[in-house]
């Protein structure tokens, strides 16, 4: 699948209007590619050529792309027995490796702003501010959203489709 290739209603559509959105929250176009790709793979792994293959990119755009979507908990490194080379898997819930990753991005800026807000100024513009950022992020803390998808799942799971 070349990066052109593929109309809606196809998986090489689903893979390239799921780039689209990737980039359009600002993330690179090419790194959505590969998620989009790896989120629609039904192998035990993909090698590092078959993307540049399927996807018509650069080896170095996979080896960096692929590099920060493990960093953030999207895609995991494996390797299959008896072969020395790595392979990309995404796992069947990355959203709650997601949620994983966002909460602690959660918790580093609420304490941020816990630690900033006693050296502002109380009432002036900047003190609102870090005030709306303590509180926005201690309140998307305590919606405690990963507890509540695995909750969600489970009832999902135990109704049939």
């Amino acid at each position: 699948m070349s990066a052109a290739a593929g109309g809606e209603g196809t998986v090489e559509g689903f893979v390239e209007r799921f780039a689209d959105y990737w980039s359009a929250a600002g993330a690179s176009r090419i790194e959505g590619l590969i998620a989009g790709y790896l989120l629609v793979d039904e192998s035990d792994g993909v090698a590092p050529a078959e993307l540049v293959e399927a996807l018509g990119i650069s080896r170095g755009s996979v080896s960096t792309y692929t590099r920060q979507l493990v960093d953030r908990g999207f895609v995991r490194r494996v390797r299959k027995r008896g072969d020395r080379s790595h392979y990309f898997v995404m796992d069947t819930d990355v959203w709650a490796g997601f949620l994983a990753a966002e909460q602690v991005y959660l918790h580093n800026q609420l304490r941020l702003a816990e630690e900033t807000l006693p050296f502002v100024r109380e009432g002036s513009l900047a003190w609102h501010r870090v005030r709306n950022m303590r509180d926005y992020m201690g309140w998307l803390v305590d919606a405690r959203l990963g507890s509540e998808w695995d909750r969600f799942k489970r009832e999902r799971d135990a109704r049939p489709e």
